[in-house]
């Protein structure tokens, strides 16, 4: 059995795929790679950067070895609404298109049936307040949907597991003018203008406080998801998974 994990970004994979094996890639494409064996099954860990577009490249490429069984959409979420937490991770039941409104149905479900959206850019505090009205979707992110519909597409089953990096009010700066067309941030350029906007550092070092420990969090969810446990007896061990 072959399971695919994509993401958009190393920094949500990196606590999962220590001492995994790295794998080449093409140099300049954007993707990382990584793969182990978990559980009997050959797992490959892709990110390609943020988007749609990138998501479809890591798809692409995580079947590049074999066809997938299985696949995850998985990495950092902005809240949508105060009851979802920065550093809880969350899994999805369903996710959301809010360009076109389709609706894609999770293989692995939570109790509480919580919804992500997917949004072609990266959503500030006001336009996650309209998703939540629009949708009761409690998660915003860029790619699972691309994931999903590649996963319907392709008849595997389709899970998303989230893990919050921003609280619903979180007062960021507008980071789509920096991101290219790869899905990478324009690091250069997006430090020069913060320099000239210091009011957005507290902020940015929140972020950056709340996306490290959520990605821990989330990597402790999916190796107790791919090791087949019981993951509602794991978080009353202490595992930390929102509702």
């Amino acid at each position: 059995m072959r399971i695919g994990i994509i993401a958009a970004l190393p920094g949500e994979l990196k606590p999962l795929v220590k001492g995994w094996e790295r794998l080449p890639i093409v140099k300049g494409s954007g993707i990382r790679m990584w793969q182990t064996q978990i559980a009997g099954a050959d797992v490959v860990a892709v990110c390609a950067g943020m988007g749609s577009a990138a998501a479809r490249r890591a798809f692409t490429a995580a079947e590049f070895l074999g066809p997938l069984d299985a696949v995850y959409s998985v990495g950092w979420a902005g809240a949508t609404d105060q009851q979802f937490v920065p550093e809880a991770c969350y899994v999805v039941s369903q996710v959301i298109d809010a360009q076109t409104g389709e609706r894609f149905e999770c293989a692995l479900q939570s109790q509480s049936r919580l919804r992500l959206v997917t949004a072609p850019h990266v959503a500030n505090a006001m336009e996650k307040q309209r998703l939540w009205r629009s949708y009761e979707a409690g998660m915003v992110d860029m790619e699972a949907v691309a994931v999903a519909r590649l996963a319907q597409m392709r008849e595997i089953p389709f899970s998303c597991v989230k893990a919050i990096s921003d609280e619903h009010s979180a007062d960021l700066p507008d980071l789509n003018p920096f991101i290219d067309a790869q899905g990478q941030m324009k690091m250069g350029a997006f430090l020069g203008y913060i320099a000239l906007h210091p009011r957005y550092l507290p902020a940015l070092v929140s972020l950056g406080m709340h996306s490290a420990v959520a990605s821990k969090h989330l990597a402790k969810a999916l190796k107790v998801i791919l090791q087949g446990k019981d993951l509602e007896v794991e978080n009353r061990l202490g595992l930390k998974l929102g509702g």
